[in-house]
């Protein structure tokens, strides 16, 4: 049996930097996008935060990605200059 390590750190801080920047283009705060998708804030803000790496659900992305009024791909594909 193959004993795989993942790392995917870097793929979790993009994430939550993709969610911080289309929760502030679109004018929320943590407390209002947390509330709109159903968890705390300070859930939002461990998902969002650097250093944090807090995996979340495909529901979970779905939701942000709805309330954001964005694909879901945008916050998986980062890409803040288009």
């Amino acid at each position: 049996m193959a004993d795989n390590h993942f790392d995917n750190r870097e793929r979790f801080t993009e994430l939550g930097f993709a969610i911080a920047y289309y929760r502030k283009r679109r004018g929320l705060s943590q407390d209002q996008l947390a509330e709109r998708v159903g968890i705390s804030r300070q859930h939002m803000g461990a998902v969002e935060a650097p250093n944090m790496n807090r995996g979340i659900s495909l529901e979970l992305l779905f939701n942000i990605a709805t309330v954001l009024n964005i694909e879901p791909y945008m916050l998986l594909k980062f890409n803040p200059e288009k």
